[in-house]
């Protein structure tokens, strides 16, 4: 008897509790496939944790190879899906493409940030979804904070220091509360101008803080960050972002190089190019989450259209409860198409919430009991280590070194401005300057470089040209071997502001023959180098900013 095939689009909390669950229930009888763009599972909840400095970001990574045995991991992203043919067409990390065929097809493909349209939010605005954007986040904060401690004036200290985070869901939530404490550290190494410190704003058109849950946890939020001194602004949001500050829908503009798009998620593009039936982008499913007319087909998670059992005739949230629990759900149902038991309608029963504020601070409300403080803490660190499928020690060791010790503030400048745009279909990844291809709905621009990417208090919005070859004399080459003094090659800040034309300085002395010619500028030459035979002929071009796309809540 022949194996069933089975392919796995997506490892999130949906398609990873899906492949874990599956490799257990159908007993050797399938060949289990994991379409993937990285070769980890992200624990999106502690997420605010790395940006703060508090979690190291492997902490939050979980192997797919070391934890799902039995599953074969494909690294690559899905693009055109045949259904007739039942086939996945998707393109690896160095621009292969390959094709999986498949018997029973799982699509858990996840979501992406929410973009509205907002004037100037795609350009000068970061999401939240992925590990890149985290560590963007935080290396942005410990510069900005630098930069404000050596600023030339007040209104320029007070813009740096100032952090607006737009959406009071989860992500917002807990970014400005573990972000305000994070930037109160800094400061402690990096002191402000006299009376000044670092000032955030939670940015929401909703009436309270955490709409979605409990007034509980809505009043013990909005306690905990006003005592932070963060400023809360309830039914108010951004009008239009620019380099400089944000404008607010009530008038006020607000200095800041640091915008956190935070509002929310919506299911990721591919769902859409299934050609399957949607909710609001979503696909639509039957309970046993199925697609109907193609019983081969399981979508689940917040590329799904769920119906939710306690409350007829609507969908369940894109949330992470209950994406990894209709991957288990999901797992079972293969089974029972493999012969094993029967289909069964995906069923929910809320055990409560709980909200990380930072410190020892946090909201929670377990089977309904209302928390606050240090007991609503260790239950919110209990839950996550429970639901945590590994690492479990390195993240104590982690928590126990944050109590104990000051955090690291240093930026690596790993992440840059434009390679984490709002606006894209893999916030899982971070763009790079070349590569073999791009996501489809990635616009490419010169020579290979990411089109378009967000702003967030990085201006890469002007052109940095790098020296372009010009003839060398026979003489300035052997001249040039031996090294001059003063040769100096051309170089990007460390993650900082790239926005003045960067020429590499010519070397000295020179003759004046050499001098003139210079100052008339010879044919192809932005500025000579002394890169010591290097090649330094290409124009580098800072991408510009792009649109955006989603990041979901946990």
């Amino acid at each position: 008897m022949s194996r069933a095939r089975i392919v796995i689009v997506g490892a999130g909390f949906a398609g990873y509790r899906t492949a874990r669950t599956l490799a257990r229930e159908a007993r050797g009888r399938a060949d289990i496939t994991l379409l993937n763009p990285t070769d980890y599972f992200l624990y999106l909840p502690l997420l605010p944790q790395v940006a703060a400095g508090v979690l190291e970001p492997r902490r939050v990574t979980v192997s797919l190879p070391g934890t799902l045995r039995g599953v074969r991991l494909v690294l690559g992203e899905a693009g055109r899906i045949d259904l007739d043919a039942r086939i996945v067409h998707f393109a690896d990390p160095e621009g292969g493409e390959g094709t999986l065929d498949y018997d029973r097809l799982v699509l858990a493909a996840g979501s992406v940030n929410k973009l509205l349209p907002v004037p100037g939010v795609a350009e000068h605005a970061h999401g939240f979804r992925g590990l890149p954007e985290a560590l963007y986040l935080r290396d942005h904060i410990t510069r900005q904070v630098e930069l404000a401690a050596s600023a030339g004036s007040t209104d320029e200290c007070r813009a740096r220091c100032t952090f607006v985070v737009v959406g009071a869901g989860y992500t917002g939530t807990e970014v400005a509360a573990h972000g305000a404490l994070f930037t109160d550290a800094l400061v402690r190494a990096h002191p402000l101008r006299r009376g000044m410190r670092p000032r955030w704003l939670l940015l929401d058109l909703a009436p309270r803080v955490l709409p979605e849950l409990g007034r509980h946890l809505s009043r013990t939020a909005d306690r905990v960050l006003r005592e932070r001194g963060v400023e809360v602004r309830t039914e108010t949001s951004v009008k239009e972002a620019t380099r400089d500050g944000v404008l607010l829908t009530d008038g006020e503009f607000v200095g800041t190089r640091s915008l956190v798009w935070c509002v929310g998620v919506r299911p990721d593009p591919l769902a859409e190019s299934t050609g399957l039936p949607l909710e609001r982008g979503r696909i639509l499913v039957e309970p046993t989450l199925q697609a109907p007319g193609r019983p081969e087909v399981f979508a689940l998670g917040d590329a799904a259209a769920v119906p939710d059992p306690e409350n007829p005739g609507q969908y369940t949230p894109m949330t992470a409860q209950h994406a990894w629990r209709q991957g288990r759900t999901a797992a079972r149902n293969i089974a029972a198409t493999l012969g094993d038991g029967r289909a069964r309608p995906y069923r929910h029963k809320d055990l409560g919430f709980v909200v990380d504020l930072g410190g020892v601070k946090a909201a929670a409300d377990p089977l309904g009991v209302p928390l606050s403080g240090l007991p609503a803490h260790l239950v919110t660190r209990g839950y996550h280590l429970a639901a945590l499928p590994g690492n479990r020690v390195r993240v104590v060791s982690d928590w126990l070194l944050d109590a104990v010790l000051p955090r690291q503030a240093v930026q690596l400048g790993l992440v840059r401005s434009w390679s984490v745009p709002l606006d894209t279909a893999s916030p899982e990844l971070a763009r790079v300057p070349t590569g073999p291809s791009l996501h489809p709905t990635d616009t490419p621009g010169t020579e290979g470089q990411p089109a378009r990417g967000g702003g967030g208090g990085e201006d890469t919005s002007r052109t940095v040209t790098a020296p372009t070859p010009e003839p060398v004399k026979e003489e300035e080459r052997r001249r040039r071997e031996q090294g001059p003094d003063g040769a100096a090659a051309t170089g990007g800040g460390g993650g900082g502001d790239t926005s003045r034309t960067v020429t590499a300085p010519t070397p000295e002395p020179v003759k004046e023959e050499e001098r003139r010619r210079r100052e008339q500028g010879p044919d192809g030459a932005a500025a000579t180098g002394g890169g010591g035979g290097g090649d330094t002929s290409r124009t580098v071009t800072a991408p510009t900013p792009e649109p955006v796309k989603n990041e979901g809540d946990h």
